[in-house]
């Protein structure tokens, strides 16, 4: 089919925190992805972080540092929606398009899972 890969996986992680503190299971799913990739949040050009709620979002991206100019640039779950069962589905296709649009090299997909799990994925271009 000589089809050519939009992106590839850099490294992926998953990572928990205390129940009590649901929504906030990213960060070190976050440091354990970029960990295992030898990068820092630096290193990311194009983050789609999931806002199950604005005050999560707001922490994750407060914890980990990362720039809110290449956050959501087209909006986030509260902005386009937070469809059950394919949350991730659509972090990743949204970041590999705009990735593609603005000419990026790295991105970052992230999302809370509930009881304080978290989940997270780098992707490169070449």
């Amino acid at each position: 089919l000589n089809l050519k890969p939009i992106a590839r996986i850099v490294s992926y992680s998953s990572g928990g925190v205390d129940p009590a503190y649901m929504g906030l299971g990213p960060i070190p799913a976050t440091r354990k992805a970029l960990e295992k990739a030898d990068l820092t949040i630096d290193d990311i050009d194009l983050v789609e972080l999931n806002e199950a709620f604005a005050s999560q979002a707001v922490a994750c991206i407060k914890e980990l540092g990362i720039d809110l100019d290449k956050t959501n640039v087209n909006g986030g779950g509260i902005a386009l929606g937070h469809p059950i069962g394919c949350t991730g589905t659509r972090l990743v296709v949204t970041l590999m398009h705009e990735m593609r649009r603005g000419n990026l090299k790295r991105g970052l997909a992230t999302m809370c899972i509930g009881g304080g799990q978290g989940i997270a994925m780098i992707i490169e271009r070449d």
